[in-house]
């Protein structure tokens, strides 16, 4: 079991290496002056975000597996069920990050540094939650 414990961690913090950084490339992206510098940054950021995709399909798995080690007790945990709905959350980022690799790639210049630099604090808020929640488990 903790075998699948640590891989979890593992895959759950290479996943989010790339939340993280592939926001920020939205923010170069959007404040590139020239179209050769967009279109490495779309490159960059469609890689990535293929890169990082399989490493969140494998943290979710091996969480699951995990979870099922006890499941009647995590899923009558409040905390539990707020981490599930944290990552959930966190699914939905990962998905709308998809979405605005496809428009990048695209050509889609439409929403601001700022905009992105917002959108790239997300991930920090639930992930300061999520761990709170694994450690103090507050009842």
């Amino acid at each position: 079991m903790l075998w699948i414990q640590g891989l979890h961690v593992i895959f759950v913090v290479t996943w989010f290496a790339g939340l993280f950084y592939l926001p920020r490339i939205f923010v170069y992206y959007a404040q590139a002056e020239d179209d050769a510098t967009r279109a490495t940054l779309a490159v960059m950021a469609r890689k990535l975000y293929k890169f990082v995709t399989p490493l969140m399909i494998l943290a979710v798995v091996l969480g699951l597996w995990r979870l099922s080690y006890a499941l009647d007790y995590y899923l009558s945990s409040l905390w539990m069920q707020l981490k599930l709905l944290g990552v959930a959350c966190l699914l939905v980022y990962h998905v709308q990050c998809g979405r605005y690799v496809a428009r990048i790639n695209g050509g889609d210049n439409s929403k601001s540094h700022v905009f992105y630099r917002f959108f790239n604090e997300v991930p920090v808020l639930f992930l300061f939650a999520i761990v709170l929640l694994v450690y103090v488990r507050p009842a």
